[in-house]
């Protein structure tokens, strides 16, 4: 027998494992010429558990549970698949030269000099069970098909690209697509972007916030997968020069996923983003969404009343809708009529009635809210003011009996009433119409299982900007550090910052005077508003965020 496995026989020994049995196992695969494994596993002598915990204990290293974990795609692509089906390891997670590196036998020295020479990185191993292992790579091995089959068709063979992304569920352009929106869901992803360059297309996932490179797809093989994406969105697939929106619905292990896509014209190809709009993991509960007391107190106030205008601001991705979608939740009741234009329907909510937008039908904001107007709401929801038109209609509304909540493009709150009256609207009526702006962002939460607690020096605070005055400096703060929990990043999922600011008599007068978007923050903080940036702090102080991850995303 190799004596490699004596450690191994002797920490499942000192784990509870019978003495006889795994001495006797020992014997028959010395006689055999059968793995000491094998003949452990198939004689029931063991637990795969069993034998990873052992493992572990032999080689003085961590175990990790594959169930329910999500590895790192760039740790996974690091590994040649040559090397991983050689050796059964898989790459976990990467950080700071490093990599994590399932291995189901550590005591292969081999495998961990490849792995080694393979990637240029410090191998760190963990233990990770066979099955497990051999799951995974046997869905690696099928996307790797997959691209070698969209590798192999002709560039100029359009047709056929046709064909095979609108053929059967087997077709490898089909499985590919179905694996990559799986992984997607998987890891949390709030975006996919697909992106022609001049030799392939590059393949990335948005996770909290942050973009990382999951794979290449073969020149040759994109126009097939463009193609595909844009049957599964019901938009035109001979069209590629202007940009096209579509919606996608995905069954993903059981769960209905909704993603709505957009093409956007390169000088390379067609780019694809699709956003995923995973109602499964999004709960929307106003309460649960990251608001301080202090804030959810004073938004709460204004979007009780029974009309006037509310508006949620900030870029793209920051979570403007699932505010406004969780604020209709609290809204919401029997006796009122609630009424949305969207453009896409994000979520779709019962006993809301919501009107998707459809430019081609002439089906536009502006033209729309009429109509809405006099269908008897309550509360009207516009997915977005984009133009004077739109602008002009909502503060009609809300001067008529109505509450109108809407998002806006601005940088901050103070900026919505210099936004709404560049748009054409006067002065006066943003004020009398416009209750509460809310401007929010989304930071990255440290991760529960890892953060680690520090002494803030006061050189940090000051570069922070740390407001003394208005917050108490702790006697510690949190930094990320890193686990197979959070991929090792140091963070898992997101909070919102939020800045809230009611309209108040002081406010719309300046509004009318046409004075700053500086002048009226001055007044606002005078009067009780916190900004994004001592929002995040005072949420670094509670151990949520870090002050890194605070200056990143708020000025």
């Amino acid at each position: 027998m190799d004596q490699t496995f004596r450690p191994l026989l002797d920490a499942l020994k000192q784990i509870g494992v019978d003495a006889a049995a795994v001495d006797s196992a020992a014997e028959e695969a010395q006689r055999s010429g059968r793995s000491v494994r094998a003949v452990l596993i198939n004689d029931s002598v063991v637990t795969e558990e069993q034998l990873t915990e052992a493992a572990a204990k032999a080689f003085g290293i961590n175990t990790l549970d594959l169930v329910g974990y999500n590895p790192d795609p760039t740790a996974l692509k690091r590994i040649p698949l040559p090397v991983v089906l050689r050796h059964r390891v898989l790459g976990l997670s990467m950080s700071d030269g490093e990599i994590v590196v399932g291995v189901t036998d550590p005591g292969d020295v081999v495998a961990l000099d490849d792995v080694r020479a393979a990637t240029g990185l410090t191998v760190r191993p963990v233990v990770v069970a066979r099955s497990e292992v051999r799951r995974i790579i046997e869905r690696l091995q099928r996307e790797d098909s997959d691209l070698g089959d969209l590798g192999d068709s002709s560039l100029d063979d359009q047709s056929g690209m046709a064909a095979q992304a609108a053929g059967a569920d087997d077709a490898p352009i089909v499985r590919y697509v179905n694996s990559l929106i799986e992984q997607a869901v998987q890891n949390r992803a709030s975006d996919l972007h697909l992106e022609p360059t001049e030799d392939d297309m590059r393949v990335r996932y948005r996770i909290d916030g942050v973009l990382h490179e999951v794979d290449t797809v073969p020149r040759n093989g994109m126009a097939a997968l463009i193609s595909r994406l844009k049957i599964m969105s019901g938009v035109d697939i001979t069209e590629k020069r202007i940009p096209q929106n579509g919606r996608i619905t995905a069954l993903i292990r059981d769960r209905t996923v909704d993603l709505r896509t957009a093409t956007l014209p390169t000088v390379w190809g067609e780019k694809i983003v699709l956003r995923v709009l995973d109602t499964g993991g999004i709960d929307l509960d106003l309460a649960k969404l990251g608001f301080t007391e202090h804030n959810l107190s004073r938004f709460a106030e204004s979007f009780g009343k029974p009309h006037g205008m509310v508006l949620v601001t900030g870029p793209t991705g920051s979570g403007k809708s699932t505010t406004l979608y969780a604020t209709l939740g609290k809204i919401s009741r029997p006796e009122i009529n609630v009424i949305t234009v969207e453009d896409p329907v994000e979520y779709r909510l019962r006993g809301i009635n919501q009107v998707q937008v459809n430019a081609k039908a002439g089906l536009t904001f502006a033209a729309v809210l009429p109509a809405i107007l006099r269908s008897d709401p309550d509360v009207v929801l516009i997915g977005e003011i984009r133009d004077g038109n739109t602008a002009q209609i909502a503060v009609e509304a809300s001067l008529t009996g109505h509450l109108v909540l809407s998002t806006l493009h601005t940088n901050d709150a103070p900026g919505a009433v210099t936004r709404l009256t560049e748009m054409g609207i006067e002065p006066f009526l943003v004020g009398s119409s416009l209750d509460c702006v809310l401007a929010q962002r989304l930071a990255r939460r440290l991760c529960d299982w890892c953060k680690e607690a520090y002494y803030p020096t006061e050189e940090e605070l000051v570069g922070a900007r740390w407001p003394f005055q208005d917050l108490k400096v702790p006697d510690t703060l949190y930094r990320p550090i890193g686990c197979r929990n959070c991929a090792n990043t140091g963070y898992r999922g997101r909070i919102a910052l939020h800045e809230v600011m009611p309209v108040s008599p002081e406010i719309e007068s300046l509004t009318i005077r046409r004075s700053s978007s500086n002048e009226i923050r001055e007044v606002a903080v005078e009067q009780g508003m916190y900004d994004l940036r001592a929002d995040g702090l005072a949420k670094a102080a509670g151990g949520l965020t870090s002050v890194r991850e605070v200056s990143r995303v708020a000025i």
